[in-house]
């Protein structure tokens, strides 16, 4: 029988209706009656105590907010009665212990992968197309149209089907969709395409982390190689970009094609040379083959968006532990979104191995928060209306529940925006909360993987690595099927621990690794590519 209340952790002085109580509902949990105020939904909290004004609100073990009027036991905790608060940071304070989950069912295991010169192991084989700056989004849209048409022979989908019904005059009681079949020309190579609405204008500083960014993508090793457009007086020069490939991988051998447009002549010209050399990349790229590598191979990004107030309870422990796995085992995961972080960096800082990499945690969330300050924001204001209408109502209260992905492994680096992931075990890479931002940065890092976890719904994904959604509740995961991959509400029902529920999806992600299964998000084609420019972004 599903439980009707929860204490997250026993210093907590709030419970989580894990279901909707009725007001004069009278709940128990660890020796104490509760009698519920007002009606209460699924995923908010109540209070546990009576509050005065000023008084902390505790979750998770840490501060995450205060009472800004007196609360009731049994009331619930709303935007009106508390606001956003968290516990001050004062550097290392200790070095937290950590014991490793028994991983000997996984120590041995294996993935099959591609397997690059440079040691790493992709989980995918892309041929990737992508410009400098905006000026080329047309001609990467034009070259898209033409591959896809010619190496993949898409299938009509639903919809398209529709409307050719209409046009003919037909009716639509008759649709049915193609059979699914693999049309592609060339079996062992995806082709992909990206654009943006960056390169020049702006600050200088962001062309050229768009360059490293891009760097970050030739050099993960789910690309075989690219094809780059630069239109040439940009601000991001073909130069900047491959100066900063060559410091992220000076020995590259993947094969890289280049084309400027001011120095091609026409765009047919230009165009007639790109597929040309991009095809014969293509075709010898198509001659790699998945095999087996150990899953320490795998570089697993760690993420959230749309969250509610099961997400730090169900999807994102079970993550943490998934992650905790990698670590033992000796894989790489990186735990990303700084402003979702507001709250418990005493935690983190402690958990760095290195005493520098906790005083460089402290430093970029510092300067990422000052300049949201500046721009007449704060992290106070991150949570969605979304967020709050499921239960996540300050800052620190959906920090608190996003850390849960990271586990409680030491923290081997603390890597800053564009910085690549070298080190086995748990990394922080500071990008924004923005979904798509978050994504496009973890995969510039390295993630060969990406977990994603949700609890209101989120459809995007990613171009060249593939995205895992992950459902906090039942509820989403029956709602939006075709998005979601892998419910995590069996934790909030009762029916799996998050253990248990941790080894599911690592055997999940192991087949999506190795290419027999498709993420949802591949399904649906949801190639999402949006760079950070260092401005404000929450």
């Amino acid at each position: 029988m599903q439980k009707k209340v929860l204490k997250v952790n026993p210093k907590d002085n709030v419970v989580v209706a894990l279901m909707d109580l009725p007001a004069g509902e009278s709940v128990h949990l660890d020796g104490t009656d509760y009698t519920i105020l007002k009606d209460i939904k699924a995923k908010h909290k109540f209070a546990a105590v009576d509050f005065e004004d000023g008084d902390h609100i505790l979750m998770y073990g840490v501060i995450v907010g205060k009472a800004n009027q007196s609360i009731k036991k049994g009331e619930v905790i709303t935007t009106e009665n508390v606001k956003h608060q968290s516990a001050k940071v004062v550097g290392k304070t200790e070095t937290l212990g950590w014991t490793p989950p028994n991983v000997d069912k996984w120590k041995d295991r294996t993935f099959n992968g591609y397997h690059r010169e440079d040691g790493q192991v992709g989980t995918e084989n892309v041929w990737l197309f992508f410009p400098l700056v905006f000026c080329e989004n047309k001609n990467i849209e034009t070259l898209k149209d033409i591959f896809e048409k010619e190496l993949l022979h898409d299938k009509a989908s639903k919809h398209q089907l529709l409307l050719r019904s209409l046009l003919n005059g037909g009716t639509t009681d008759t649709i049915e969709e193609e059979k699914e079949e693999d049309t592609r020309i060339f079996k062992n190579i995806d082709v992909r395409f990206i654009t943006h609405q960056g390169g020049c204008g702006g600050i200088r500083q962001d062309a050229e982390a768009l360059g490293r960014l891009f760097a970050g993508y030739v050099n993960n090793p789910n690309v075989a190689g690219a094809t780059v457009l630069s239109l040439g007086c940009q601000n991001l020069q073909v130069q900047i970009f491959m100066d900063a490939l060559h410091a992220l991988a000076p020995n590259n051998k993947k094969p890289i094609v280049v084309y400027e447009q001011q120095k091609s002549g026409t765009i047919d010209e230009m165009l007639t040379g790109v597929i040309k050399d991009s095809y014969e990349g293509i075709k010898k790229a198509n001659e790699i083959v998945r095999k087996p590598a150990s899953i320490t191979k795998l570089n697993i990004g760690l993420e959230c968006g749309g969250s509610d107030g099961f997400s730090g309870i169900s999807a994102n422990p079970v993550l943490g532990e998934v992650s905790d796995i990698m670590a033992a085992v000796g894989g790489t995961t990186m735990l990303a979104e700084f402003p979702e972080l507001c709250g418990v960096e005493q935690e983190l800082v402690n958990r760095c191995i290195n005493d520098e990499d906790g005083v460089k945690f402290l430093k970029l969330m510092k300067d990422f928060e000052a300049s949201v300050v500046a721009a007449g924001s704060g992290f106070d204001m991150n949570p969605s209306p979304g967020n709050i209408k499921d239960g996540l109502i300050t800052d620190a209260m959906k920090s608190a529940g996003a850390a849960k992905k990271g586990g409680a492994a030491p923290i081997v680096e603390v890597l800053d925006f564009t910085e690549y992931a070298t080190k086995p075990g748990l990394n922080l890479l500071c990008t924004p909360g923005n979904d798509a931002e978050c994504t496009t940065a973890l995969v510039g890092s390295g993630a060969t993987v990406v977990l994603f976890t949700t609890g209101l719904g989120t459809p995007m994904g990613n171009p060249i690595s593939p995205v895992v959604k992950i459902s906090s509740n039942t509820v989403l995961s029956e709602k939006m099927s075709d998005i979601i991959d892998f419910n995590a509400g069996t934790v909030i029902s009762g029916d799996k621990t998050i253990p248990e529920a941790a080894d599911e999806l690592l055997e999940l992600i192991i087949n999506v690794a190795s290419g027999e299964v498709k993420t949802k998000a591949d399904v649906l084609n949801q190639n999402d590519f949006i760079p950070w420019r260092r401005g404000v972004s929450l």
